[in-house]
């Protein structure tokens, strides 16, 4: 579909984009603290990837993202680092692609390809880690997640505590 057939304005699409990435915030937040001890290099098998290496990947696509809104495609695979300095790199990957989303600067990729490539790879890589969080024996608790406060432009480490839990 070519932007101009969506029936969405491109504002609006910009504004969607950045909506989802406070999403990624808020839920990358809740499964990335708290993690206990060795959790960066727990394995479940031996072709499955760390957590580690599943964080860094996604600390990879939001450089990549930032690098496609500019209309370059630049792509570097990194190794893991010290989990508490992965976290905030992905922080910082999403502040400064909010940035450039809540700027006037000419997106250099259509937001509908943002959202298919980067930004949709990073929410299933959020979820895997969620997952080895619970086979690691740190299972994180589940949410409403359309109660959460998720609010545009809210992309760091500080978040809102959840609404409504369960187990």
């Amino acid at each position: 579909m070519d932007i101009s057939d969506s029936p969405l304005p491109a504002d609006g699409k910009r504004q969607l984009l950045r909506h989802t990435v406070a999403t990624i915030a808020y839920r990358g937040r809740k499964v990335l603290t708290g993690a206990p001890e060795g959790f960066s290099q727990f394995r479940i098998g031996e072709t499955s990837r760390t957590p580690g290496e599943i964080l860094a990947h996604i600390c990879d696509l939001f450089d990549w993202a930032n690098w496609l809104v500019k209309g370059e495609h630049v792509w570097a695979d990194t190794a893991p680092g010290e989990w508490a300095a992965d976290v905030d790199r992905f922080f910082a990957g999403l502040e400064k692609l909010d940035a450039w989303l809540a700027s006037e600067e000419p997106l250099g990729r259509s937001p509908e390809l943002l959202f298919q490539g980067p930004i949709a790879d990073s929410l299933t890589h959020v979820g895997q880690i969620a997952l080895l969080r619970r086979i690691a024996g740190a299972p994180v608790r589940g949410e409403s997640y359309l109660r959460a406060d998720i609010t545009v432009g809210k992309v760091g480490p500080e978040q809102p505590p959840p609404n409504w839990e369960f187990d």
